[in-house]
């Protein structure tokens, strides 16, 4: 976008290179033709803005491409990897990304091997970097199952850990848990029709209401079911699909404020913000 500004362009084209071997999702998101608003017919673009736009034209590649084209090329490219490399991380376990991001907040501890310097500059400025780093892939920290205390239910342990959470922090969540409750007990929600069969056979008390009547195409029969209570506990494959109490505690305890791990996208205000903070450091450059 400033690069976009800065020249004075008419069209800006930004190429992403990404590997869908990661996800299906990102498979989808290339490939789909109903999946967002795109450059002409080309599927894999993506408009940013009204004249910025991204292309992936590569985004087949899997793990072992990359490293050949690295090393017959000799093309530039991040040289922690080799620190992973040699510190025996698993190659699907290789991410440079913000280490207090949820899905790598785990990994925080390599910083105190791969890199001591920046890791004492963590400690020092950040509250919590040397827990995140013992516990970041734990239970205490919604990761490997999270565990209920003796003497709760799951809905009485979100409500304690909301008691124990700062007073911004826990009117966020309330306001997305409030959201989640009302789509679940008054709108309904559409679930796989097998996710559905787990749950009748485990006795949970919900309606039938139906396909959904949405445009979205499914690869997989779905129906919307509306629950009567909102469940303590769903021990099912597909946990994280279905609503629940123990879903909350697990949102809560890896720090989740936007609630992905629930199934949430970023509302309008939290875009917004983003975008104050972005247009406010773009000053600094």
């Amino acid at each position: 976008m400033a690069f976009h500004r800065e020249k004075e362009v008419v069209r800006t084209a930004v190429l992403v290179g990404i590997r869908a071997q990661e996800s299906l999702n990102r498979y989808n998101a290339v490939t789909c033709e109903e999946t967002f608003s795109r450059f002409g017919t080309t599927n894999y673009s993506h408009r940013i803005s009204q004249d910025v736009f991204n292309f992936y034209p590569m985004y087949d590649w899997l793990f072992e491409d990359i490293w050949r084209a690295n090393a017959k090329f000799e093309l530039d490219y991040n040289h922690l990897y080799d620190l992973y490399y040699q510190a025996g991380v698993p190659y699907k376990s290789m991410r440079v990304a913000n280490p207090f991001h949820q899905c790598g907040v785990h990994s925080l501890k390599l910083y105190q091997a791969l890199e001591p310097a920046t890791w004492g500059k963590l400690v020092g400025r950040v509250n919590g970097a040397n827990f995140a780093a013992l516990y970041g892939g734990t239970a205490a920290m919604g990761y490997r199952g999270a565990v209920l205390p003796k003497g709760h239910t799951w809905k009485s342990y979100v409500e304690f850990l909301l008691k124990t959470s700062p007073e911004e922090t826990r009117k966020v969540y309330l306001k997305k848990f409030k959201s989640s409750m009302d789509y679940w007990m008054k709108t309904g929600g559409a679930l796989p029709e097998n996710v559905i069969d787990e749950l009748e056979e485990l006795g949970s008390d919900f309606e039938r209401l139906g396909p959904p009547t949405n445009k979205r195409k499914y690869k997989q029969r779905y129906e919307v079911i509306r629950f009567k209570d909102y469940p303590d506990d769903v021990p099912i494959k597909n946990f994280r699909l279905v609503p629940s109490y123990k879903r909350m505690c697990i949102t809560i305890l890896k720090n989740d404020t936007s609630c992905q791990y629930m199934g949430f996208g970023q509302t309008k205000d939290e875009l917004q913000k983003k975008q104050e903070a972005m247009e406010k450091w773009e000053t600094f450059l």
